[in-house]
């Protein structure tokens, strides 16, 4: 008990005195005291903390000091809609709340980083109304002032309350008068309205932090968000929703309106495959396993295109391609069946194009398409006109040459399918009893024969010399259901390389297998080799378009969707279930997961679906997904993914710690290699940068419980199917952490740009990777008009085995768009992350990151221009770039986004 006492004397007036200073607006009442103050009290110039001391004492005080306060003033920018902006917004109101809530079109809350050191709960949040200061093309400004007591502490995250009827984006929220300096915020999110949503939308500061490491008074907040991300897997989800939860393939048929669409689900015992966002549509009527279809697809709203960036150039062209080009065409080519009848007649896709018919609102496909829809000048029809390829502006007759086929197994769009052949003779693993004999009718003879004296068979195999692109026992058991399907059909085949002096590959012989035919008719095959007659010309080039046709679509099912796209969203969906936003980790992989959830959600609706574009356009047809699924099922692992462990598994790498990267290749000129090695080299030296530096006691990443939990959800849910699979690594140490990572980045980059940014570039003149083949070799079982057509007229022939009219300019146009850069492509290495530039030592390390690919570039300018690499230089050859970091706008056949976004 305190000596001091205070005595009431005769003259005091009650005063109302705090218990507690009030922090701040908005915090709700505050306590207070009734007692009578004197006059000697009521002039002292301290403050007072007043406490009850017991009865003959009315009331204690002990000097304390006067509290600090800030005025902290808050900036938020909000990027316009298309059409206007969100201060035109009408907020609709009961008239007894509009005077109340005028201007009101933001609540801001800070939360402190501490908890309250007396109480040990949350300390309470400091609120304010921002009003409009501001407009101009660039957002938005919103502004207001807190006050904001010293011990409120560090600001470790703000609470955003959207006031209006329609959701807002929100860039970013700078906090100007801390102490600290000022404070900002990266939010670049949609936020929903309050009235959608009543939960308010909590942002983080920038700063990263483990698990254990979070400061107390965001725990709980950490905690809860997640639990937000994950949702409860009930119910359709709705477009302003940010839930990321699992779903299988079961959306692909639309079985409701026609029964021929129905497709089988994939994912689950009997069609292994990587799950898909869930989005809770209703299932079909008329198959319960499926999902109905509809026009919207759901994806989290901040993985959707945003209508503020211009990267929907992308979004948006390629599904206007869908849904407004491409049903112009097969208006204006009438006859889906119809081939091209000369080669003169491809040429006109670029020299004068395909009129489009009169639409209503034709003139947006001009201003979507530059490239490929142009004006008439003198009428008002719009025609289709391709832009010719780069291979073919070098040299048009680029696709009759067996070099280029060859070469373009090493520098072409689909580089990670060739193989080393390491015995004799080939045999293959199906049953015999349903598909024939398992030894390929491509001999030692026949081989031998081709290198003419080079060396034998026994001898190319140990030297490394002999490789081949194995399309056999992946396609053969679906040859006879594509058979039944009208206008293509199938064949496994085998095609056999031989490694040259100069390291390049010449073609050696090509083998196409149909199986048993349920008309008993035994199992077919037969061997092609490069002509030395004119008959054997023709059967030749008729046999590498069904190669082409077999490369194509692997290329766009596996190589492609599955490897990159398909693969890597249940890793986008794990990261935002399982590791918060302030997680470095999370931080990391951010800019490798953007869009990509929305551009596979297209692909989806329009590309991979029943009757889509692949269905239509490749070989195929109905069963091209599950064919996908069954590669998953045999081919993919996880540690394959990586770069270095791909060329190995393929026999074009073993391991050598005397070599450049670690690894000796198989074929030296290997531009997807040498590139992507480098590339490979590069994110692995950032990514063990920013991983050691975030986990230096190897102890953390085991006891770190969101990536724990995080890369079990991956192996045991996303990639469920395969838990039990070989490839996966443990993950216990930073530098499993650093493979996992590495692994996924160049997936995501590297993996991506090197399939698919070259596909008009090598795809689009046609001839040179034919989709789909829709015609048997002429020598299978033979009729008499299919002999005499050959014989008499074998260029006929081969355009009819080419795509029809329509499927050709659908694919030209489809690859046209997919290989474009939207103007502000975001590229791999180019501007850090604002997380990334707070942390010094980080920010060091992307610095060094850039540079290294900077260099990258001018080494790969280096290389093209070295004669002595003839697979990547040379007359008439397209130079490889596709692993260039950096390019312009456009369709430029180089430059690694950080994502999957196209």
């Amino acid at each position: 008990m305190s000596n001091t006492q205070l005595h009431q004397s005769p003259s005091a007036s009650p005063t109302l005195v705090p218990l507690t200073k009030p922090s701040s607006q908005g915090n709700g009442g505050i306590a207070t005291l009734l007692v009578q103050s004197t006059p000697a009290l009521q002039k002292s110039p301290r403050s007072v903390l007043v406490g009850v001391a017991s009865s003959n004492i009315k009331v204690v005080a002990s000097p304390i000091a006067v509290e600090k306060s800030l005025s902290v003033k808050a900036v938020v920018i909000v990027k316009p809609k298309i059409g206007g902006f969100f201060s035109h917004i009408a907020i609709s109101r009961g008239l007894d709340k509009i005077t109340d809530l005028v201007g009101k079109t933001i609540l801001l809350e800070l939360v402190s980083a501490a908890l309250d050191p007396k109480t040990g709960q949350e300390k309470k949040t400091t609120k304010g109304y921002v009003r409009e200061t501001s407009q101009n093309e660039e957002g938005v400004t919103y502004e207001c002032e807190f006050v904001v007591g010293e011990e409120f502490g560090e600001v470790g995250a703000i609470f955003v309350e959207n006031e209006h009827h329609e959701e807002m984006y929100i860039k970013d929220i700078i906090l100007d008068g801390l102490e600290s300096g000022p404070l900002s915020i990266t939010c670049k999110s949609w936020v929903h309205s309050k009235y959608d949503n009543p939960q308010k939308r909590v942002f983080f500061t920038n700063k990263c932090y483990l698990p254990s490491e979070t400061p107390s008074g965001l725990r709980r907040l950490r905690e809860e968000e997640l639990v937000i991300l994950r949702g409860n897997g009930q119910g359709e989800r709705k477009s302003y929703e940010r839930i990321y939860d699992y779903d299988v393939y079961n959306d692909l048929g639309n079985s409701d309106s026609d029964a021929d669409k129905k497709r089988p689900v994939l994912g689950g015992q009997e069609l292994p495959y990587p799950r898909r966002c869930r989005t809770g549509r209703r299932q079909c009527k008329t198959d319960p396993l499926s999902e109905s279809r509809s026009r919207s697809i759901y994806v989290p709203r901040d993985e959707q295109f945003s209508t503020i960036k211009n990267s929907t150039f992308s979004a948006k062209t390629v599904y206007s391609v869908m849904h407004a080009l491409l049903p112009s065409l097969e208006t204006a080519i009438v006859d889906a069946n119809l081939g091209f009848p000369f080669f003169t007649a491809i040429d006109k896709l670029f020299n004068e194009g395909v009129n489009l018919p009169p639409l209503q609102k034709q003139g947006f496909l001009k201003d979507l398409f530059p490239r490929l829809v142009k004006t008439i000048t003198d009428a008002s029809q719009d025609l289709l006109r391709f832009e010719t390829p780069e291979t073919m502006n070098r040299n048009r007759f680029f696709w009759f040459s067996d070099e280029e086929f060859a070469r373009q197994t090493l520098a072409g769009i689909n580089p990670c399918t060739i193989q080393l052949i390491t015995e004799w003779p080939l045999r293959s693993e199906l049953d015999p009893t349903i598909y024939g004999p398992s030894e390929s009718a491509i001999t030692i003879d026949i081989i031998e024969r081709e290198i003419k004296g080079f060396m034998t068979v026994n001898e190319a195999i140990k030297q490394k010399k002999l490789f081949m692109l194995d399309y056999h026992d992946l396609f053969l058991p679906y040859v006879n259901k594509v058979r039944q399907l009208k206008g293509t059909t199938l064949y496994g085949s085998r095609t056999i390389f031989f490694l040259t002096p100069d390291n390049t590959l010449k073609s050696l012989a090509i083998e196409l297998t149909r199986p048993p035919t349920d008309d008993g008719r035994p199992q077919w095959k037969q061997v092609f080799t490069p002509p030395c007659h004119s008959t054997g010309m023709w059967l030749w080039r008729l046999a590498k378009a069904h190669v082409l046709a077999h490369d194509s679509g692997y290329h766009q099912l596996v190589s492609h969707w599955l490897r990159t796209h398909c693969a890597t969203e249940p890793y986008i969906i794990a990261t935002n279930r399982q590791l918060s936003e302030m997680h470095p980790i999370y931080k990391l992989l951010h800019p490798h997961f953007r869009y990509t959830m929305e551009i596979n959600a297209l692909a989806r609706g329009n590309l991979i679906n029943g009757d889509g574009i692949i269905e239509s356009t490749f070989s195929p047809g109905k069963y091209s997904m599950e064919l996908s699924a069954v590669a998953y099922d045999k081919q993919w692992q996880f540690d394959l993914q990586g770069l270095p462990n791909d060329l190995i598994s393929r026999g074009l790498a073993v391991e050598d710690p005397t070599a450049p990267h670690g690894l000796k290749l198989a074929i030296e000129d290997y531009p997807f290699a040498n590139d992507g090695l480098l590339l490979w080299d590069a994110i692995k030296e950032w990514v063990t940068d920013y991983v050691n530096h975030y986990y230096p006691d190897p102890s953390r990443v085991a006891s770190d419980n969101e990536l724990q939990s995080w890369w079990t959800e991956i192996r045991t849910v996303g990639h469920g199917d395969k838990k039990d699979s070989p490839g996966w690594p443990d993950l216990r140490s930073p530098s499993d952490l650093i493979h996992i990572i590495t692994t996924m980045v160049w997936v995501t980059s590297g993996h991506h740009a090197a399939v698919n940014f070259g596909q008009y570039t090598y795809g689009g003149y046609f001839p040179n990777r034919p989709t789909i083949a829709r015609t048997k070799m002429p020598v299978e079982d033979p009729s008499e008009e299919e002999l005499k057509i050959f014989m008499d007229k074998p260029e006929v022939a081969l355009l009819k085995c080419f795509p029809s009219q329509i499927q050709a300019t659908k694919v030209m146009a489809v690859l046209d768009v997919l290989s474009n850069h939207s103007p502000d492509e975001e590229y791999l290495g180019q501007d850090p992350e604002p997380a990334w530039k707070e942390e010094p030592v980080v920010n060091t390390a992307f610095e060094r990151f850039n540079g290294r690919l900077k260099e990258l570039e001018g080494i790969i300018d280096a290389r093209n221009n070295d004669q002595r690499f003839k697979n990547r230089s040379g007359a008439g050859i397209v130079p490889y770039e596709l692993l260039k970091p950096f390019s312009e706008p456009g369709v430029t056949g180089k430059g690694v986004p950080y994502s999957i976004s196209i």
